[in-house]
């Protein structure tokens, strides 16, 4: 049997280590996640916001998607959507997404893009057939360039740009896209080697819970929000008001308090690069998404109504 002092003195002996190795794992675990170097970018301030290409968008015409030739690699696992990994017939791999959120997420990619925020590359595939799988129509096609590394998720109450003015700008655009599904799982870093130094592209990687209604009173929007939803998005309300020179949105949505602190100033600097943007290049950005005609007609009233509330803030 051990003596009192010898017991105390295993059991002291042994919490030390557990603690030495709780902080080594600890230290490790933090030295995995480590962001390898590179310059933090958000948002880059477009050349010219009326030239921007808003159907093929920021992948451009050059890399649509080979459809000639479509090859199955894997299921992806997680999301609202079902989604699969595939190649194309130019031998790029892209992740096609099924479902209500194709549309709404082709489109919200180009606004975002319009207007110089680092996003996907997608393109809404009308129709296709994927072997062994089946044939689906109005697939979101999201490319997987093998020279950009996926790295971890950002959050949105810490990240470099906080307090910024287009991080502000982002918030605003969440509201305008009615994204009611803000979480830190959406978004995503992207390692990009540009020149003779390393970008780290800090994106929203999903955008399909938008261009519906946010729902109600908070504690029920669960049950009355939606996505890709045309008619209630054009007829949900956007701006509330203005109170002591902050803007009031008309937001019930998993992140309400991002929008505690966004300025009339943040919100009218989104609303002037938005005012950029011509009335085909908004149809163009539903166009491209494969929405009907009178839907196009809709959403491109309802986002430039949003525009102009923007603008006319203080008035």
């Amino acid at each position: 049997m051990l003596r009192p002092n010898r017991l105390r003195a295993l059991v002291a002996c042994a919490l030390i280590f557990s603690l030495s190795f709780s902080a080594v794992a600890s230290k490790d675990k933090a030295k995995k996640k480590a962001l390898p170097k590179g310059t933090p970018v958000l948002w880059r301030a477009p050349a010219d916001i009326a030239a921007r290409n808003l159907y093929y968008g920021p992948g451009g015409e050059a890399l649509r998607p080979n459809l000639r030739h479509i090859t199955f690699l894997q299921e992806e696992k997680g999301g609202y959507s079902k989604k699969f990994r595939v190649r194309d017939g130019s031998g790029r791999e892209w992740v096609a997404k099924i479902g209500k959120e194709a549309q709404s997420e082709t489109a919200a990619v180009r606004l975002l893009w319009a207007i110089g925020y680092e996003t996907e590359i997608n393109y809404l595939v009308p129709r296709v057939t994927i072997p062994g799988k089946g044939t689906f129509a109005n697939v979101r096609f999201e490319a997987r360039p093998k020279q950009i590394k996926r790295l971890d998720k950002w959050k949105w109450d810490k990240n470099p740009f906080v307090g910024t003015r287009e991080f502000q700008g982002l918030k605003v655009m969440m509201a305008l896209l009615n994204n009611w599904d803000i979480k830190d799982s959406n978004n995503k870093i992207l390692l990009v080697h540009n020149g003779e130094h390393n970008e780290l592209r800090y994106i929203i990687s999903d955008l399909g819970a938008t261009f519906g209604k946010s729902g109600s009173l908070p504690i029920i929007w669960r049950f009355t929000r939606n996505r890709n939803n045309p008619e209630d998005y054009a007829q949900a309300k956007f701006v509330e008001g203005v109170d002591n020179n902050y803007v009031l949105f008309h937001y019930n949505g998993k992140r309400n308090d991002l929008f505690d602190d966004i300025s009339v100033r943040d919100a009218e600097w989104a609303g002037a690069l938005l005012a950029h943007l011509s009335n085909r290049q908004l149809e163009d950005v539903f166009r491209a998404a494969n929405y009907r005609p009178e839907e196009v007609r809709l959403l491109t009233e309802a986002v430039r109504a949003r525009i102009n509330e923007l603008r006319t803030l203080e008035r």
